[in-house]
């Protein structure tokens, strides 16, 4: 009677283990095969954070009256920025977590703990830049050759004025889009595909194309961080190039990506041609790479004419 009991119950045991088995068995088959979409959601929140969180930070700060938002006060660009701060890092985890491969995360945790302190230190600079275009500073020059700075006393409070734009032009913009950059490409390593009907944008992807490529724009130009969007440019061109050889193409969120990159690339190309042969912004950017900043360009022949 025992024996029997026994036999009964491993083979009740052996029928389960097998159901189990085969129920995660065909799981990890159709995940295997399951498409991958197009991330219309986090792609459409990006643009539009983007474009109103950080793109128009400096707008609404020459939009307002002064008298609803004090100089010595914070302003209303101010709160964009800080909450910009907060948005990007979760939108950006959550594009992480929905990558098809596995990324490391202790790359990724640094990537937006760096990204957190390079945003905010340039939240503080920017937002003394910006009070100071209300007040006649002029971008197109060096901080020396403003008149507003000049009669600054005593003159080693030049100095510090020199100071805070090296905190905000070059530290914060350095620890701010290097770990933008980056997880970028770490998220397109993993958007490739082999299925057929995933090779191609959808309508959505092309209509957000233009105003995801344009902000790109703005980054590489007001940020001088064109290097690093031309690395990781090549970067992603060398990683299509390394997985078409193993038959892998770019899904639609890699597409979407490449995409708005190449865009920004010929964007810049047009704007650096434009403005060839300014002898001002020539001076302000005497460098190899010339690529003068929007905001200079608007202190120089925008705000003048007005």
């Amino acid at each position: 009677m025992q024996p029997t009991l026994r036999k009964r119950q491993n083979a009740a045991i052996q029928g389960s283990t097998f159901l189990s088995s085969h129920r995660h068995g065909s799981k990890n088959v159709d995940s295997s095969l399951k498409k991958p979409q197009f991330h219309l959601d986090l792609w459409l929140c990006f643009t539009v954070q983007n474009w109103l969180l950080d793109l128009g930070r400096p707008i609404v700060m020459i939009v307002f009256p002064l008298e609803w938002f004090p100089l010595n006060r914070p302003s209303v660009g101010d709160c964009f920025h800080m909450a910009y701060n907060i948005i990007t890092p979760f939108l950006l985890l959550k594009l992480i977590e929905r990558s098809p491969k596995t990324l490391p995360r202790s790359a990724v945790y640094l990537c937006i703990i760096t990204f957190v302190m390079g945003a905010s230190i340039h939240l503080v600079g920017d937002s003394v830049n910006h009070r100071l275009i209300l007040s006649g500073y002029q971008l197109h020059l060096s901080v020396k050759e403003n008149p507003i700075i000049q009669n600054l006393k005593p003159a080693t409070l030049i100095d510090s004025f020199e100071l805070l734009y090296f905190y905000d032009e070059h530290f914060g913009h350095f620890m701010w889009y290097s770990p933008l950059f980056l997880i970028l490409f770490l998220y397109f390593t993993g958007c490739f595909t082999h299925i057929k009907e995933e090779r191609r944008m959808p309508l959505s992807a092309w209509l957000l194309l233009g105003p995801s490529a344009l902000y790109y724009w703005y980054l590489v130009t007001e940020g001088q961080i064109f290097i690093l969007f031309i690395f990781t440019f090549f970067a992603m061109t060398a990683t299509v190039m390394h997985q078409k050889r193993k038959g892998f193409v770019p899904d639609s969120n890699g597409l979407f990506l490449l995409g708005s990159f190449s865009v920004v690339l010929l964007l810049l190309t047009v704007w650096v041609a434009c403005l060839w042969n300014d002898p001002v912004l020539r001076k302000k950017y005497p460098g190899v790479i010339y690529i003068p900043e929007p905001w200079a360009f608007y202190t120089l022949h925008v705000r003048r004419d007005g």
